[in-house]
């Protein structure tokens, strides 16, 4: 993490008052939230709608802070602590994460994409692992707040720094990739989320194109192959990153020529090398995940012999794929992160093609920010479901009664249930269950909080 004298700080910001008396206080790390003050952290203050972080300046000093910074229309600056006072605190963060990225010595992958940019990070930190000292986002810390906190946070001794790019609106993709300024990038693919706020594929495919902005000179550009709205615009680029595409289709630079799913993940092989890679991980459509960052290790020379390790060793974020064990024998897919509608569907396909079950139960619930098309989007999800593959149907929240209603044309009444409270879902799922032969998935939106469905099924 970042280690500075005040002064050395003080010059990589811009800030209006006089430092002498403290330009010696030395900073280690940096933290906006005061509950979480570590010895000789920087605390830098947000001035919220709702809480004014000023308010705990004093009190985050007096338990460890070193120094903090001060927004310049906040009142009342306490001029007996050592605190900078700058123009916009926000501002200040991020001009000190863009100075501290340019005084590091490493390389930087950059992941953006409507899915899977979590569990490709997660991939890609395996994999590199093998021959780097490598850190990655930790969380959702992939916005114009977290971001910087991750460059921040980034050592020394780091050689390959993995950051996650996220967004909600045009430009801000540009803004973190021109801040961390990476060497290669991944584009995992483009899907429906924040329909809400772009309004079209083709405007979410322009958005996420964004990350090419901050490239290194002669960087690595990975993307989905097949996607046409990412190949349509690649066509013309005429910068000097190298392209490299995966996917399904074998007109892409990597992709796979034979995959075998289990309930332990998947075996694949590729037409790049004859060796047979284990990821275990659920799902045949993290194995593209898994592609992208292969494409990625290569570049930064990791040799395809070693993937297999670093598949070995990797360790998922919770509730992406995670298979864990509910009461009564009942195996959970917990995969309630996030969702949207091809997120949703590969979790139903993988759930509708694994073996050795005889009952499995469904659980969604609402995918978030589809804009105005999001009941006839949920509708569809139930309406695709395949009656002799999925026994029961059980949906969350407003948008998940009209998925509920797609299924029920397919299903039939009886097999298809809606609830407003989770607790009762489980309490009729354990009404279904056939002892150690029940596959129940859990998906939908962060802010419906499904998890709390894995809680209660795991409970006798």
């Amino acid at each position: 993490m970042i280690q500075r004298s005040l002064a050395e700080i003080a010059a990589m910001i811009k800030h209006e008052d006089e430092l002498s008396s403290i330009k010696d206080v030395s900073v280690r790390g940096v933290t906006i939230d005061s509950r979480n003050i570590e010895a000789g952290n920087l605390f830098i203050p947000f001035k919220g709608e709702n809480v004014d972080g000023h308010r705990f300046v004093e009190d985050a000093i007096n338990r460890g802070a070193a120094a903090a910074l001060w927004q310049k229309d906040v009142p009342n600056p306490p001029v007996h602590l050592p605190i900078l006072i700058v123009e916009d605190t926000l501002i200040a963060l991020q001009e000190l994460a863009r100075n501290y990225r340019q005084q590091l010595t490493i390389k930087v992958l950059g992941i953006t994409g409507s899915n899977g940019k979590t569990t490709t990070k997660d991939m890609a930190a395996s994999l590199l692992g093998q021959k780097y000292q490598v850190q990655k986002t930790e969380g959702n810390f992939n916005n114009h707040i977290g971001l910087p906190l991750t460059i921040l946070r980034l050592r020394a001794e780091t050689e390959i720094a993995i950051l996650e790019m996220g967004m909600s609106s045009r430009g801000e993709i540009e803004f973190l990739s021109k801040l961390a300024q990476p060497d290669a990038v991944i584009i995992t693919n483009i899907g429906e989320s924040h329909l809400l706020d772009l309004g079209s594929r083709e405007a979410i495919a322009d958005a996420k194109l964004e990350i090419i902005l901050g490239l290194q000179n002669e960087g690595l550009i990975v993307y989905h192959g097949d996607e046409p709205l990412l190949q349509e615009r690649l066509d013309s680029y005429d910068g000097t990153g190298k392209l490299r595409t995966f996917g399904r289709s074998a007109q892409n630079d990597l992709y796979p020529v034979e995959i075998t799913q289990t309930s332990a993940g998947n075996t694949f092989t590729t037409n790049r090398s004859s060796i047979s890679f284990h990821l275990p991980v659920l799902g045949t459509h993290n194995v593209l995940n898994a592609l992208s960052s292969m494409l990625a290790a290569e570049f930064f020379g990791v040799p395809y012999e070693k993937m297999n390790e670093g598949f070995a060793s990797l360790k998922l974020t919770n509730m992406r794929m995670e298979l864990v064990e509910g009461a009564d024998g009942i195996n959970i897919i917990n995969d309630a992160y996030n969702a949207s509608p091809t997120s949703m569907k590969a979790a139903i396909d993988l759930i509708s093609n694994l073996e050795g079950y005889e009952r499995k139960i469904l659980v969604l619930g609402d995918m978030l920010e589809l804009g105005p098309l999001e009941e006839k989007y949920h509708y569809q999800i139930g309406a695709t479901l395949d009656e002799n593959q999925i026994d029961y149907v059980f949906t969350y929240g407003k948008l998940g009664a009209f998925m509920a209603e797609g299924a029920k044309k397919v299903l039939g009444e009886n097999r298809v249930f809606s609830f407003d409270d989770k607790e009762s879902i489980s309490n009729k799922i354990k009404q279904l269950v056939q002892p150690n032969s029940t596959l129940v998935l859990i998906k939908a939106s962060r802010g419906m909080k499904l998890e709390e469905v894995v809680s209660h099924l795991q409970k006798k």
